[in-house]
């Protein structure tokens, strides 16, 4: 077992808040809506979206390399600080390559100019004592920069929207 750690930090023009409500505590209604070809549904098995809550993430067949779904535990919500941390509790890669995965995602209002900037960190337990290739390690990051991506567009285009 080896624990490895991935992380990326996108600068984004939509405000902490907006990107908050609509990547954490919308995620089940607004993901599939934007993202229908990647998921199909998600579903919350447990809890009021606090800490404990158990949440179910079903991926389209073919969408996403060697993953259908994967149920995350929320361990940390904060709304003051924009702080959402949550680990991967089955499917995905769990019991094929990783013992276990964590995220923590971040939103700090700090520019002037109303930007935000996402900070996102993941940790992981390997099954096998070897580190994953860099090239693996950049496709877990750049399928969360793609889902920001989505949201921070979908937010651009709705002024409105989480508002």
């Amino acid at each position: 077992m080896v624990v490895g750690t991935v992380s990326n930090e996108i600068v984004s023009p939509v405000p902490a808040s907006r990107l908050w409500k609509a990547l954490v505590k919308d995620s089940p209604a607004l993901m599939p809506k934007i993202l229908p070809d990647l998921i199909s549904k998600i579903v919350v098995l447990e809890g009021d979206g606090g800490v404990g809550t158990i949440v179910h993430t079903d991926f389209n067949p073919g969408a996403v390399k060697d993953l259908s779904y994967w149920k995350h535990r929320v361990d940390a919500i904060d709304d003051e600080k924009y702080l959402f941390r949550y680990s991967i509790i089955e499917g995905g890669l769990i019991g094929k390559k990783v013992k276990s995965t964590s995220f923590e995602l971040k939103f700090e209002a700090n520019n002037p100019d109303g930007a935000t900037t996402c900070k996102l960190n993941g940790e992981f337990d390997t099954i096998a004592d070897t580190l994953p290739p860099e090239e693996e390690k950049k496709e877990m990051v750049g399928g969360m920069v793609g889902m920001f991506k989505a949201v921070e567009g979908y937010l651009l285009a709705n002024p409105e929207a989480y508002a």
